[in-house]
């Protein structure tokens, strides 16, 4: 292909096709390494939905720095296009991996899990539910690291909803049941996805299968996760028992965060753990009051169900106080007390600090609850730049307020030929540029000078936070080994040898006026008698020359 986008990516090789986007391999031209763009299709750059699904992607991934996360290193427009630059991953996916080897050993599957889930954690934690956790969007490096991307449906948990079908486009397969009824997706349906992906590692394919996607979504509503020791009792039931709680169908009985997760993940092979129950379920209405099974750790005694009756009225009673508690917070929710909800004209928080923003905010019932940090041409760093809602538009008194901050202005790259090596690393001492030098011999450049630059070009803009590297080109001193021949040769023809070679030549004829006439009668004349310096590397600096002395 070697098509060129945006003056820096030259494209390599098609990786692969998906719904909205074509992926390629391409080579970064500025930092010399591989690289992945996902390209927005043409026919979709002009579909507001998908176009804004594509930069939500970008900026869902891109406030995040984790080592199982597929990083993403620039975004733009070409031809029209938009365009992710992200990360290059050799490997294969988890799904891939699963279709050649079937069902893992369960340690090398929680192995996995565990990256898995920290980064869901991680996305959690910045606010991004990814919706769309599957092990088709894992990818398994060479040396066992797992890392996840594809970010095109995750939802910021302050940011809009685009459509309602939109809330149910992860992979039918892995979709929790609440997201199958088109409710809104939460930390808890990550985490559904996250428990069917453990099943599929430990039994090497998905739970419920269908002739369609509406037929496997009612499974994911209704039925029982199958048991996974049914077929393998080799797996612990600490490590079956994380499935269970994954994949309740009532996502609060669910692990309350991926963390949650994360930690009985690290304690499956503990030995206290060793001899666990299976976890169970009691009957408890759901969050559209349709009775479903949820789980909780009983042992199979009589003890037990000499209990049941008591722990059914408990039970019952607090759902009764459940729902009490939960009328009162509707209550104060539409707020008959008196709540003042009229319509607040945003004000101008560009120019500010986030500090003078928050106070400012503050003042009128809103809240900061997201903030994104750009670089810009000429915004000093830690001022903001940007609102949602945009300023002098309406918003409710409570609402939240998005803010983007300007994280420094670009360094714009100088053109650096001519300088010493040591004036270049005086100016770009303060700046994330590592100096590589190379070099060169040039006849028409002094020696110590800059003949040229690469990696990086004058007038290149470099984001101050990121790592770049630039390689300088610096004229050099000729070098030759004086050969070991020279004594008794021609002294002309050493001469063009040598000077033929570049360096400068010295001949200092020697007087025989102190030779006896025995002497003077053994001599050679014009041949060479002796050479300075003698033999070896020779380097021709500016004042210097290669002397033969002859007679």
């Amino acid at each position: 292909m070697n098509e060129m986008i945006a003056e820096r990516y030259i494209i390599v090789s098609e990786l692969g096709q998906g719904g909205m986007a074509d992926v390629y391999l391409a080579m970064d031209t500025v930092l010399n390494r591989e690289v992945a763009i996902k390209i927005l299709r043409g026919e979709l750059s002009n579909d507001p939905v998908s176009l804004l699904r594509f930069q939500r992607e970008a900026n869902a991934a891109s406030t995040i720095n984790h080592p199982n996360i597929v990083e993403i290193y620039d975004v733009g427009e070409w031809q029209h296009k938009q365009y992710i630059v992200m990360e290059y991953v050799r490997g294969k996916t988890l799904k891939q991996l699963i279709s050649y080897r079937g069902a893992l050993e369960q340690k090398e599957a929680v192995a996995i899990m565990r990256q898995l889930v920290e980064a869901t954690m991680i996305a959690h934690q910045n606010n991004i539910i990814h919706r769309d956790i599957k092990p088709q969007n894992v990818l398994v490096k060479d040396d066992g690291t797992i890392k996840i991307t594809d970010f095109g449906i995750a939802l910021a948990q302050d940011s809009i909803q685009l459509t309602q079908t939109d809330s149910v486009m992860g992979s039918v397969h892995y979709l929790a049941p609440e997201l199958a009824r088109g409710e809104t997706a939460s930390v808890q349906s990550d985490i559904y996805s996250l428990g069917i992906v453990l099943y599929e590692l430990l039994t090497g394919e998905v739970p419920f299968h269908g002739d369609s996607p509406v037929q496997v979504a009612m499974k994911h509503m209704r039925d029982e996760i199958p048991s996974i020791r049914a077929n393998n009792a080799m797996i612990l039931q600490s490590v079956e028992n994380v499935v269970i709680k994954a994949t309740a169908k009532n996502r609060s009985q669910r692990y309350l965060t991926a963390k949650d997760m994360l930690d009985d993940l690290g304690t499956v092979f503990d030995e206290k753990r060793q001899n666990e129950n299976k976890l169970e379920f009691s009957e408890i209405d759901d969050d559209n009051g349709k009775t479903i099974a949820i789980k909780k750790i009983t042992k199979a005694t009589e003890k037990r169900k000499s209990k049941e009756n008591f722990w059914s009225t408990t039970f019952g009673i607090a759902l009764i106080i459940l729902s009490i508690v939960g009328i009162v917070l509707i209550a104060i929710l539409v707020n008959p007390w008196g709540k003042d909800n009229k319509e607040i004209t945003m004000i101008n928080l560009t120019g500010m600090t986030v500090e003078e923003a928050t106070s400012a905010v503050s003042d009128l019932g809103l809240t900061i609850t997201k903030t994104f940090y750009q670089v810009t041409d000429d915004v000093e760093k830690g001022i903001i730049i940007s609102t949602s809602p945009a300023y002098g538009s309406q918003t409710e008194k409570g609402s939240s307020i998005i803010i983007t901050v300007s994280d420094g202005t670009y360094y714009i790259v100088d053109d650096y030929t001519g300088k010493t090596e040591e004036e270049v690393r005086s100016l770009l001492a303060s700046k994330k540029i590592t100096i590589k030098v190379e070099k060169e011999v040039n006849e028409y450049v002094k020696p110590g000078l800059v003949i040229r630059q690469e990696l990086l070009s004058a007038g290149d803009k470099l984001d101050p936070n990121r790592q770049y590297e630039i390689k300088l080109i610096i004229s050099g001193y000729l070098e030759i080994t004086i050969p070991s021949n020279l004594v008794g040769m021609n002294v002309f023809e050493a001469q063009n040898q040598l000077t033929g070679q570049g360096v400068v030549v010295s001949l200092l004829p020697l007087s025989t006026d102190a030779l006896s006439d025995e002497e003077k009668a053994a001599v050679q004349y014009n041949t060479v008698i002796k050479v300075d310096p003698a033999s070896g590397l020779y380097t021709q600096y500016e004042d210097s020359s290669i002397v033969l002395y002859y007679y």
